[in-house]
C-alpha cells in the first residue's frame, strides 16, 4: 500500500482535517498495535458458556439483547480494574511479564534485517518453513486420521478388560502408554509448552503424576466416595445408581429453582473420583497461593507497593514513555468501569440481584454462573489488558493509541464471538449433545459441558449439599488446610539452605494445581505437553542454548499458526459442506478404549459395559 497508493492529502470539507490514503511504510509499532488489537479478542468470551448451557443444556430461551450485553460487559469490565492497577503492574520496573518477551522475540524476527548464514535460515525463514509444514501436516489429524490425536497401545492389547482400558486410555483414564501425533493435542488445553519455563513444567508435571498416578488410583480402587459406581474420569454428575443425574427431577422448569422434595426423594449428587479431587485441589490451590505469596514474596510486595505510591522507582522505559507520550487519564478507566457496572444491572437477567441471591442461596444456577463469570472474567481481562499495556510499554507505543486499540478490539471481537456462537446454537442440530451428534462431530462442547455440570453442582444443588454437612464430599474441605500448610516446609528449607537455589523453585501452588486442567484436559494432553516441554525447555535449553534462544518461541508461534490456518480452511472448505472423507477406523475422534468409562462396582448397569458381580 505504501508503494502504490497516492500520497496526496485529501481535505475533509468544512474542516481543517485532511488525510492521505497512503499509510506510509509498515513499521514495528504499527505491527505491535495490530497484535494488541488481536490480543484483545484472542481469548474466548467466557460469558458464551452461560448462553450455551442455557440454550443447549437446560434447553431454555434467553433474550439475545440481554445475552449480548452480558457478553460485552463481562469482557469490558476488566478495563476499569486494569486502569486502577496500571500504576503497580505496568509503570513499576519490578513487574516484568515473561510472556511478553515471546512476542518481542517474534517482532524482532519479523522486522529486523538479518543476514542468512551459509547452510542456515534466518528467523523469518525458519518461521515460514515451520508454518508451512505445520499447516500441511495438520490436514492429517484434522481430517484424514483424527484418531492420532490420542492413541493407546494398552487398549489395543487388552480389548476386553475394563481395568486395563481405565489405565491405558488417554481420554477417559490414566493414559499410561498413550500418546498423540498432533500439535493441537499438545497445546490445545494447556497452552504451548514451549512458552512455559522449564522449572514450571517440572512443577506442573510433578503435581500431575502425584495426583493421577498415586492419589486417584488409591482413591478409586479403595472405593472412596463410592468411586467404582462411576467412571474413573468424567466431568458429568451422577446419581447413586451410576446413571447421569436427572436434573429435571430437582429443578423447576418454570421458575428455574431447586426442588427440595425432588432431591430428597431422588438421590444425592455424585462425581467421578477425578472430578471430585479436582475441586479439592482447587480449594488447596487457593489456600496455598495465599500462603506461598505471603511467605516468599510478602516483604517484596509491600516494599514495591509503597515505592510505587511514592513514585520512587522509574526505569528507562517509564522515563521515555512519560517524556514522549501523553498518558491515558485515570478517569477514562473509571468511566468504563461505571458504565459497565451500570450495563450489567440492565439486562433482563437482573444480574446483580440474582448474583447476590445466587451466592447466598443454592438453587439458582443461572445467577450462580453469571456471578462466577463477572468475578472471574473481569479479573482475567484486566490481566490481559495490563499485559498488553506492558508490551506497549516495552515497545514504546503511545498509551492512548493502545487504549483505543484495546477498546475497539474487544468490542469487535466480542461481537463476532457472540454472533458466531448464537448462529451455531441456533443452526447446528443437537449441538453439545454427543449422544445425538454424528461420529466425529466437532460440536461436542467439552468446556461448556464442564461449565454446565459446575452450574448443577454449585447452582442447582449448592455447596451445602455437595461439600457441606449434607453432601458426600464434605472431607474435601480439609484441602483448604492442606493448601495453607503445604508451602511452609518448602519456605523453611529455603531459609535453612539458601545456597541450594533449586529449593526456591519448588512451587507448591503450581504443584497442587498441576492436574487442575482436568477436566476438560485429558491425560494424553498432559503427557504430550510435558514431554514436548521437557525436551525443548530443559534438554534443548541446556544442550543447545543458542538454538533455543533464537528459535524456540518462533517455533511455538509457527506451529500454532499452521494448525489454526488449516483448521479454518478444513472447516470452511470441507466439513461445513459435509465432505467428511472415507469412513474407516482412523476417522474416529477417539482413542478406541470403549470400556474405559465403565464403572466397576457390582450391579451397576451402563449401556455398552459389562456388569460386575
Amino acid at each position: 500500500m505504501a508503494a502504490t497508493l497516492p500520497n496526496k492529502a485529501i481535505q475533509v470539507p468544512g474542516t481543517k482535517w485532511s488525510f492521505s490514503l497512503n499509510p506510509g511504510p509498515f513499521n514495528l509499532k504499527e505491527h505491535v498495535l495490530i497484535t494488541i488489537f488481536a490480543n484483545a479478542g484472542a481469548n474466548a468470551v467466557y460469558a458464551l458458556g452461560i448462553i450455551t448451557i442455557v440454550k443447549a443444556f437446560y434447553i431454555r430461551q434467553i433474550n439475545p439483547v440481554a445475552a449480548y450485553l452480558l457478553s460485552q460487559t463481562t469482557q469490558m469490565l476488566g478495563y476499569g480494574w486494569a486502569g486502577i492497577f496500571r500504576k503497580f503492574l505496568v509503570d513499576s520496573p519490578y513487574m516484568w511479564w515473561p510472556a511478553n518477551l515471546v512476542q518481542v522475540s517474534l517482532f524482532r524476527a519479523l522486522h529486523e534485517e538479518e543476514r542468512r548464514h551459509k547452510g542456515g535460515l534466518t528467523r523469518l525463514q525458519f518461521f515460514l518453513v515451520v508454518l508451512i509444514s505445520s499447516f500441511a501436516y495438520y490436514i492429517v489429524p484434522n481430517y484424514f486420521f483424527p484418531s492420532i490425536t490420542a492413541l493407546s497401545f494398552v487398549c489395543w492389547i487388552w480389548k476386553d478388560s475394563v481395568t486395563a482400558q481405565q489405565i491405558g486410555s488417554g481420554l477417559k483414564g490414566l493414559g499410561i502408554g498413550s500418546f498423540a501425533l498432533d500439535w493441537s493435542t499438545v497445546a490445545g488445553f494447556l497452552g504451548s509448552p514451549l512458552a512455559t519455563p522449564g522449572f514450571a513444567i517440572i512443577n506442573i508435571m510433578a503435581g500431575f503424576f502425584i495426583v493421577l498416578y498415586i492419589v486417584i488410583p488409591i482413591a478409586y480402587w479403595t472405593n472412596a466416595f463410592e468411586a467404582k459406581r462411576f467412571p474413573l474420569y468424567s466431568s458429568h454428575v451422577f446419581d447413586i445408581n451410576g446413571a447421569p443425574y436427572n436434573v429435571s427431577r430437582v429443578l423447576n422448569k418454570t421458575t428455574f429453582e431447586f426442588i427440595h422434595q425432588g432431591y430428597d426423594s431422588y438421590s444425592r449428587i455424585y462425581l467421578s473420583v477425578l472430578f471430585a479431587f479436582a475441586y479439592g485441589l482447587s480449594f488447596a490451590t487457593l489456600a496455598a497461593t495465599v500462603s506461598h505469596v505471603a511467605l516468599f514474596h510478602g516483604r517484596a510486595i509491600w516494599q514495591q507497593t509503597t515505592a510505587t505510591f511514592k513514585h520512587k522507582y522509574e526505569d528507562v522505559h517509564t522515563r521515555i514513555m512519560k517524556k514522549n507520550y501523553a498518558t491515558v487519564p485515570e478517569w477514562w478507566f473509571y468511566l468504563l468501569l461505571l458504565v459497565n457496572i451500570a450495563l450489567a444491572m440492565q439486562p433482563g437477567l437482573n444480574v446483580i440481584t440474582e448474583l447476590i441471591i445466587g451466592y447466598m442461596y443454592p438453587g439458582r444456577p443461572l445467577a450462580n454462573v453469571t456471578f462466577k463469570t463477572y468475578g472471574f472474567m473481569s479479573l482475567w481481562q484486566a490481566i490481559n489488558f495490563l499485559a498488553d499495556f506492558k508490551l506497549g510499554h516495552y515497545m514504546k507505543i503511545p498509551p492512548r493509541s493502545m487504549f483505543m486499540v484495546q477498546l475497539v478490539g474487544t468490542l469487535v471481537a466480542t461481537s463476532v464471538y457472540f454472533s458466531t456462537g448464537w448462529w451455531l446454537l441456533t443452526t447446528v442440530e443437537n449441538i453439545c449433545n454427543p449422544l445425538k451428534l454424528p461420529e466425529g462431530s466437532p460440536w461436542t462442547c467439552p468446556n461448556d459441558d464442564v461449565f454446565y455440570n459446575a452450574s448443577i453442582i454449585w447452582g442447582v444443588v449448592g455447596p451445602l449439599r455437595m461439600f457441606g454437612k449434607l453432601g458426600v464430599y464434605d472431607k474435601m474441605n480439609y484441602f483448604f488446610l492442606f493448601g495453607l500448610l503445604a508451602p511452609v516446609p518448602v519456605w523453611l528449607l529455603s531459609r535453612k539452605f539458601p545456597q541450594k537455589k533449586w529449593i526456591a523453585l519448588i512451587n507448591m501452588p503450581v504443584i497442587i494445581s498441576g492436574a487442575g486442567g482436568m477436566p476438560p484436559a485429558k491425560a494424553v494432553n498432559y503427557i504430550c505437553w510435558g514431554a514436548v516441554g521437557i525436551f525443548f525447555n530443559i534438554f534443548i535449553y541446556r544442550k543447545y542454548k543458542g538454538w533455543w534462544a533464537r528459535h524456540n518461541y518462533i517455533l511455538s508461534a509457527s506451529l500454532d499458526a499452521g494448525v489454526a490456518f488449516m483448521a479454518i480452511l478444513s472447516y470452511f472448505a470441507l466439513q461445513m459442506n459435509n465432505i467428511n472423507g472415507v469412513s474407516w477406523w482412523g476417522m474416529d475422534l477417539d482413542d478406541h478404549c470403549p470400556l474405559a468409562h465403565c464403572p466397576t462396582a457390582p450391579g451397576i448397569e451402563v449401556e455398552g459395559c459389562p456388569v460386575f458381580k
